[in-house]
Order: C-alpha cells, then structure tokens, then sequence
C-alpha cells in the first residue's frame, strides 16, 4: 500500500493533541480561495512511500510523543488516500499510537464502495479534526467550489458513531466573519455531541509566495487577517 506523501512534518503542535508526526498526502479537490497550501492540489508530484515506510520514520519520535501525541495524516485531503491512511493507523495502533485525520470531508459519501472504506477507518482512527469552510451551501460552493451537505453529513456520522472530533472554522474577513452564519455554524454543532474541542483559525497571507511561484493567481488580494475583535466575536459565538 503506496501513498503520495508530500511532506512531513517531525513535531507539529498544532493539528491534534499533544506533539504530532504530520503526514500531508499529495491531492485535494476543492479550491479554497485561502488556501495555503495550493502545492497540494495536483494528484501528483509527491513521493511514493508505504506505509511501513512511513510508520517506520514516526516510530523515531515516539519517545517525544508521551501520552497526548501521535501521528495525524493531513493533505491535500487525507481522504483521496482513504485505503492507504487505513493502512497506516492500522499498523499505528498495534503500536499503540494514537491516530487522527485532518480533513475537510470533501470525499464523504453514503455510497458505496466509500462508505464501507470510510467504516474501517473510523475503526482504527482516534480523531478527526473536520474543517468546516462555510455553513451555507451557495456560500460554500462560491469560497470552496464544492457542495457542503457531505461534509455536514460526515460530521452527522462522526456524532452518530460516537467518533470524537474537533470542528476547525478559517475565519476569513468579509467572508466567514458574518454573525448571522456563525451562528448559524454554532446551531449546527450545537447538534452534535461528540465535539472536543472548536478551533477558530484567522486567516493568513503567508500561502500567497507559493501561489506567485506556481504562477496562480491569488483570488484574495487585499484581504487582511482577522482583527482581534473579529476573532473574539467568533470564538463567543462558536465556543462560548
């Protein structure tokens, strides 16, 4: 089982409990207009690597980890990879290491042959963190250029399972700072019952030399950074 990984990092504090070792996979499909890390995008370009492979370069920080860390598959979006993912936690947890998918939740479908694959890995998965862009759909779709109800469907699953998750909401001024679709987003968490934790994220500019080195244009220009009022005004709605 081969994965296009295209990056590692050793000791991420940032992306699931504890100190993480954070594989991010080569390939999504959605077009977030912040996103940082537009590299990621094509299916190709990454390094093929098995998952004993990878484990194997994990198991080197293990000691560092203690009794919160473990490793987190990032992307891209992690779930193009689904099968090589499952196999990764798979062998991780005969370790005894905890596990945890970052994700946007694009790829989730109720169909088949994903759904039945999307249940193996929730079997050997201890967390997801689910990005959520935007909780109205045409909204969505203009920020993402994709649909948002599989994405509110999945995170309906997780609640459903039981399978803890952290929500993850990119604030974007003008564009997902608007209080009435907060709080539209917090009525909507307020319906699951399996969230930890809620983590605001302002937006930042440092993604825009990568967009100048590949030569794409950077559809945010003149776009500043949450002010401070701005993100305590989302976090007392989503978090409060």
């Amino acid at each position: 089982m081969l994965g296009n990984i295209h990056s590692i990092e050793s000791f991420g504090a940032v992306d699931g409990p504890g100190l993480r070792f954070i594989v991010f996979l080569q390939g999504c499909h959605m077009r977030c207009k912040y996103c940082h890390n537009p590299e990621t995008w094509a299916m190709t370009g990454g390094e093929q690597r098995s998952a004993e492979d990878v484990l194997s370069q994990a198991l080197r920080f293990k000691s560092y980890w203690r009794n919160e860390g473990g490793i987190t598959v990032s992307g891209g979006e992690a779930l193009l990879q689904i099968d090589f993912v499952t196999e990764l936690f798979r062998l991780a947890k005969e370790k005894g290491i905890h596990t945890c998918v970052d994700t946007s939740g694009n790829p989730f479908t109720r169909d088949e042959p994903f759904f039945s694959r999307f249940k193996e890995l929730c079997e050997v998965t201890d967390l997801f963190l689910l990005d959520i862009k935007h909780i109205d759909d045409t909204l969505h779709r203009e920020l993402t250029g994709f649909t948002n109800s599989n994405i509110l469907d999945m995170a309906q699953y997780l609640s459903d399972i039981g399978k803890p998750i952290w929500i993850r909401h990119v604030l974007v001024p003008g564009i997902t700072t608007d209080e009435v679709q907060l709080r539209r987003l917090r009525d909507f968490t307020d319906t699951l019952t399996n969230i930890d934790r809620i983590e605001v994220l302002p937006y930042h500019k440092l993604g825009i030399p990568e967009y100048e080195k590949l030569g794409i244009d950077y559809p945010l220009k003149g776009v500043e950074p949450p002010t401070k009022e701005q993100i305590e005004i989302a976090e007392r709605i989503l978090k409060g």
